[in-house]
Formats: C-alpha cells, structure tokens, sequence
C-alpha cells in the first residue's frame, strides 16, 4: 500500500476496512443496521457449526478414552478436562483483551483448535488424548467471553440483544442432542469394531466446523479492541469480581450450573432406578430438557429484563422444580419437570448474559463473562463429579412424611434446595446506577 510522501502507513488493522469489497480474509467494514445483522448471521452460522462439530467430539472423547482404558474412571476425567481450563482460562482472556480485538481473540482461539481437534485421535495414549483435549478446552474458554463480549456490538435494541443471546445459547446447547445424533450415525456406520474409526471422524469433522467458525469470524468487524490505556494498565481477572454486578450474578450461574451438573450427571441412575424406566424415557428426558430450554428463549422477550428480581423468581421457581423432580415417581410429571427446568434454566442464563452486556462498559464486559463461562464450566464440571461422588457414598434415607429416598433422589433433592437457597441469600441487585459507562466505575 502507498501512502502520500510525509504520511505515516495506516495501521495494519485499518488497512483492512478502508473502501475495497470485502473478502473473507478481511473483516467487514462497520456499518448500518443491515451490517451489524449481517455480521451475527455469520457468527451464529459459525457457532452453530462449531458447537455440531463439538458436541460430536464430545460423545466421541468420551467413548474413545473407554475404548483405551476400559476405565470409567478415565472416562470421569474427562469431566475434569472440562473443570481444569477454568483455572487459567479467564486470567488468559483478561490478559489478551487489553492487547487484542475481541475478532483477534476469536481467531487465535480457532486457529488453536483446529490443529488441537484434528491431532487428539491419532495416538492412543491417554496422556496425548488428555492433553488435546485440554488444549481445546482452554481455548473455547478464551473464545467465549470475547464471543459474548461482541454481540452488543452486533445488533440494534435490547428486543434484538435478547433474542441474539437466545439464538447464540440455541446454536450451542440445542446442538447436544444433534451432535451425539451425529456421532452414533457414523458410529453405526463403522460398527462395534470401529470405535476409533468413528472417533477420528468425529474430531476431523470437528476440526472442519472450527474453519468454519474462523471463516465466519474473519468477516465480521473490528471489535473492541483495547485503548493504549487500557493496554498499559493490563487487565486482571480478579478486577471482574470487584464489580457488584458480576458478584451478584456469579452465584446465579453457579447454582444453575450447579443445578444442570448433577441432574445430567445423575439422570440415568434415576430414571432406571427410581422411575424404572428405560434408557428411551431418558432420552425422552434430554428432548423435553431442550424443548424447554427453547421455550425458554422464546419467554424471554416478553419478561421484565434488566434486572436481577426476575434471576432470581427464575432460580427459586428452578430450585423448586429440581426438588420436586427428585421426588416424583412418574414418567410423565418427570417429563413435565424436564420442560420446566429447561426453560428456567436458558432463562436465567439469557437473562444474566442481557445484564452483563446491558449494565457494563466494553473494558469490563470481557472481564464479566470470563467470570461468567469459568463459573458455569467449573460449576458444571464440579457437580457432575461430586453428585456421582455423593450417590456413590449415600445409601437409601428415610425421612418423615416424604418416607424412603433413594441416593439419587436425596442429592437432587438437596441441590434444589441449595440453588433456590443461594437464589435468595445472594443475588441482591447491587445499589448502582445502570447506565452506559458505569461498569468500569463499578
């Protein structure tokens, strides 16, 4: 590029945006509202992709490692792959976002994961598969708060901010069932003497839905990149738990990850052994769960929003559905439990997303969420673990007037109490002003 004598060279970032047509190794222009809408098209085709390809190798992960150490135990750290990136994942991102855009972030985290995915089934030791695995791990957890971070940024309106953070949570979590559909298809096609077949599938497969999501995110615009102040002061993930904000709503994401950990972690035991059902009611459990969780989404827009009563109405009414759920001993009002807490639990997770992005300022929107998806990964991570754990060690309980509670029941039972406990103690709207620009004072 030339420039006129004298003048210094555009920034490298600004050469890109300048009047060329775009192309999709170059980020689109900022512009309009037919722009900006453009743009979450593309992110949402992306992360629908990557979350099919993910899920797959999910379900994949999982049985490959059984197939390898024919352990259980081994396939139970696989659940701790998930907890252990939270640890350095949000310090990371704190870090990267006062050198990076929020776009760099993204792309980085992809161009990790596509090598990562593609390399984890091809030597069978366990130590080369944990150790993939942990890499990619850890970069989806950079990747997401600057996901998260960006959508404000992408649309016009606080009806479209809601109904983009219902559509980003629906192209995650509403491709689990699609995802390990996917799987047991090419399963099925490579027989039971194809495990490692299927899996070396599923993650190239994966490792081509992570191009496709770094193709969608190089169109999109600059965003958020750090201020030369910013970037000298250095973020901090510790700064994020000093907003009033984030520590009212850091218990909320908690306890409803508390809440979903232990009923996926326990879901089978309990259909089989206290509703005596088979392993089709508990898929017909997971159906109603995502049924729900869409009804959910969809409530969303005609909910007050903003404001933390509604979190936690939603955490007490889910604490109470688990607790009855743990109770019941039918098919059809445990299906009609699945819907409910499907539904309260996408609410309250699209509602504390809305927050975030609503009440703070760009410089401590990134920080917010990566407090946010380590609380929820962690959580999840740590009740699917110590709910198999405490079914485990407890035996059956008599208790008065509810009678004889298997194991099972009594550690549902107890985190739905707990989650409408914390609803009620912790998440207190803080006494600031919500406005533009407040959240780095706060």
């Amino acid at each position: 590029m030339t420039t006129p004598e004298g003048a210094a060279p555009a920034p490298w970032g600004d050469r890109w945006a300048g009047d060329r047509p775009a192309r999709w190794w170059r980020p689109a222009p900022a512009g309009g509202a037919a722009s900006r809408r453009s743009a979450l098209r593309l992110l949402l085709a992306g992360q629908a992709a990557s979350s099919l390809g993910d899920w797959m190798a999910t379900v994949a992960l999982m049985t490959l490692v059984l197939h390898v150490t024919d352990s259980a135990t081994a396939v139970g750290g696989v659940l701790v792959l998930r907890l252990a990136p939270t640890v350095f994942a949000g310090p990371v991102a704190a870090r990267l976002v006062t050198r990076w855009s929020r776009r760099r972030m993204m792309l980085a985290m992809d161009l990790v994961r596509i090598p990562a995915v593609a390399v984890t089934p091809w030597i069978t030791e366990l130590w080369w598969i944990y150790t993939w695995a942990f890499v990619t791990e850890l970069a989806g957890m950079v990747f997401l708060p600057a996901r998260d971070a960006s959508i404000p940024d992408l649309v016009e309106g606080d009806d479209d901010l809601a109904t983009a953070n219902a559509l980003v949570l629906g192209s995650s979590y509403g491709m689990i069932p699609v995802g390990a559909g996917v799987y047991a298809l090419v399963a099925a096609v490579t027989g039971a003497e194809g495990v490692l077949a299927a899996a070396r599938i599923a993650f190239l497969v994966d490792a081509g839905t992570f191009v496709a999501s770094y193709l969608a995110v190089s169109r999109l615009p600059e965003l958020g990149t750090a201020t030369s102040a910013e970037a000298a002061g250095g973020g901090r993930f510790l700064d994020a738990l000093r907003l009033p904000l984030v520590r009212s709503l850091a218990p909320a994401a908690a306890v409803v990850a508390f809440g979903l950990g232990a009923l996926f972690s326990l879901g089978v035991v309990w259909v089989q052994e206290v509703l005596d059902a088979s392993n089709v009611e508990f898929g017909l459990l997971v159906v109603c769960f995502g049924v729900g969780a869409g009804g959910g989404l969809v409530a969303l827009r005609w909910l007050p929003r903003h404001d933390l009563a509604t979190v936690r109405a939603a955490l007490v009414a889910e604490g109470a559905v688990v607790a009855v759920m743990s109770l019941l001993a039918t098919p059809v009002l445990a299906l009609t439990g699945a819907l409910l807490f499907g539904g309260l639990s996408a609410l309250v997770l699209a509602l504390a997303m809305e927050l975030l992005q609503h009440r703070l300022d760009d410089s401590a929107r990134i920080l917010a969420f990566a407090v946010f998806h380590t609380v929820i990964r962690g959580g999840l991570a740590l009740a699917a673990i110590g709910a198999g754990v405490a079914d485990d060690l407890l035996d059956e309980v008599r208790w008065p007037v509810v009678g004889h509670l298997a194991s099972t029941q009594v550690v549902l039972l107890s985190s739905g109490v707990l989650v409408g406990l914390v609803a009620l103690v912790m998440v207190r709207d803080p006494d600031a002003p919500a406005g533009a620009g407040d959240g780095a004072a706060r």
